[in-house]
């Protein structure tokens, strides 16, 4: 844990370890607290799947050579066995091991396995990262006291297995020993912005599902109680231009009517979402409202402006208001905005529905939108990642699609983007990606 480097600096390392030295690599350090900076830009990726296809994203953003760092923001490793959860059910590459990831040394190897992948390597090599965790680090849909994909006692204890999970995660990512205790933290890029980064699993109650509870419970949490108010704190005190929030599930709210038509049932299966009546994602804030209320009030009664969530998590490429009202809005206000990336390899509806890709968006996207009037644009089938470009005036997120996620050589391309100007918590559409 290297103490005592110069801010805003280029750094370059290696490991040496038994006569063999790592290649070169090179990090940057951040701004100084009180530093003028003209801008930031950041690679953004989540929802990397091993089997489902190559990582060609991380090459992409390796080879701009432009990023002061790049964002994770969860499900960085996957734990099924092997042929569970690949493309269209097709496993392309063959993971390690090949069972489900329970004990230490299963993830472990899964871990170990994902550092050999070569377009991996090439962006660790490039630029820091800033990683949290969401819940494929553990286990599908993960909570504070167990998760759906794993089974108690056949499968051993939860407490053990997330310990197990979360000793494998610091041993091999490139994260402080001084965050393990508290995985929630703040950094700061001078000036112009600090990044709360959220662990939105280890703290939260168990989703609601069926009749096993209610999503407004005031008794139950995302966040956990001291997180929430470590969260809301850090905002109202922060004195930099911009508020970003590494947040690894949509804070937008998102309903949708009936899902019973042949291509809009993907949508519920990924969303887990009831394919009748008013659909409502559980595992996000959706599931927790009364959380979320409490931090969009907290944002608008102590006029915080310039908050903007960056998320992973559903495979699909959002940009979003994110209203205190989605009932009434746009006649009510908007309390920040939010910018959610699409999957690195991991199925989006597309790949469920086994169609070519956009068509189902083409389907999807208009209905959403439609009966959600804060969403500005989505993408449903896409795979990809973001560049996040932040100046005093603007926060910038640039969409970029790959053109075959099976595809060793996949290219990349510019698809979109959306911006949300200083003072006005509204995402707009740009036509210039930076």
């Amino acid at each position: 844990d290297i103490r005592g480097l110069q801010p805003a600096t280029d750094y370059w390392f290696r490991f040496s370890c038994g006569g063999t030295d790592s290649p070169v690599a090179r990090t940057r350090t951040a701004p100084a607290a009180t530093a003028d900076v003209s801008g930031l830009r950041f690679g953004v990726v989540t929802c990397a799947n091993w089997e489902a296809g190559y990582f060609s994203s991380y090459r992409h953003l390796a080879a701009r050579g432009d990023l002061d760092a790049w964002l994770h923001l969860g499900d960085y490793i996957y734990e099924y066995k092997s042929g569970e959860y690949a493309a269209r059910g097709k496993v392309i590459r063959q993971h390690a091991p090949t069972n489900e990831i329970i004990t230490l040394a299963d993830y472990r190897t899964r871990h170990g396995k994902y550092k050999t992948d070569a377009d991996l390597q090439a962006l660790h090599l490039k630029a820091p990262v800033i990683a949290i965790w969401d819940d494929h680090e553990f286990a599908d849909n993960a909570w504070s006291g167990g998760a759906v994909n794993h089974t108690e006692g056949a499968e051993g204890t939860w407490t053990a297995r997330k310990a197990a999970a979360k000793q494998a995660y610091f041993e091999w990512m490139p994260v402080r020993p001084a965050i393990e205790g508290t995985t929630y933290r703040r950094l700061r890029f001078g000036k112009l912005a600090d990044l709360s980064l959220l662990d939105l699993r280890s703290f939260r109650s168990q989703q609601v599902s069926g009749t096993s509870g209610s999503v407004d419970d005031a008794s139950r949490t995302i966040t956990g109680r001291a997180q929430l108010d470590w969260l809301k704190a850090g905002l109202k005190a922060s004195d930099t231009k911009w508020r970003l929030v590494g947040n690894s599930v949509m804070i937008a709210p998102f309903v949708i009517g009936s899902l019973t038509a042949d291509l809009l049932k993907p949508l519920a299966q990924l969303l887990d979402l009831p394919q009748g009546g008013i659909g409502v994602n559980t595992d996000q804030w959706d599931g927790y409202t009364h959380d979320r209320r409490e931090l969009l009030d907290h944002l608008t009664s102590n006029n915080i402006g310039n908050t903007v969530f960056l998320t992973g998590d559903i495979h699909m490429s959002w940009a979003n208001d994110v209203p205190v009202d989605a009932g009434t809005y746009p006649l009510s206000e908007s309390a920040a905005t939010e910018f959610v990336i699409t999957s690195v390899t991991s199925d989006n509806l597309d790949d469920i529905v086994k169609v070519p890709e956009g068509l189902v968006s083409a389907v999807a996207a208009p209905l959403i939108e439609a009966a959600n009037r804060h969403v500005h644009w989505v993408d449903t089938d896409r795979h990809g990642f973001g560049v996040l470009d932040i100046t005093t005036d603007r926060a910038q997120m640039d969409y970029y699609v790959l053109s075959d996620r099976t595809d060793q050589n996949a290219t990349a391309k510019w698809e979109r983007s959306y911006r949300t100007r200083t003072g006005t918590q509204k995402v707009e559409r740009t036509y210039d990606p930076v």
